[in-house]
């Protein structure tokens, strides 16, 4: 198993959304992936409540690092990828084995 995180950065206003909306449309958007690509065993995305923090968290586990590619490379994936990229300052990742 894969596990996969990712944390984010928002804007304070990015594609005419302001942070929040921006928050909900990724969290949404990244969580409609659940059943769509095959190999995702869990999947989600939460808000940090630690004001000191990143904004956004993607908690998400892969059965392989073949399924993680897939997914990374997924039409769908790609969609929300372009989306996220116009409203972040700043990503960080993280992918380990379990």
């Amino acid at each position: 198993m894969v596990k996969h995180i990712v944390m984010w950065k928002l804007e304070e206003v990015a594609e005419g959304n302001t942070r929040e909306d921006n928050a909900r449309l990724i969290k949404q958007g990244l969580e409609a992936l659940n059943g769509v690509i095959d190999g995702i065993l869990t999947l989600e995305v939460g808000k940090n409540i630690n004001p000191k923090g990143f904004d956004l968290v993607l908690y998400s586990e892969f059965v392989s690092q073949e399924a993680l590619k897939a997914y990374d490379q997924h039409p769908e994936h790609l969609k929300m990828r372009e989306f996220i990229r116009k409203v972040i300052t700043e990503r960080v990742v993280a992918d380990y084995e379990a």
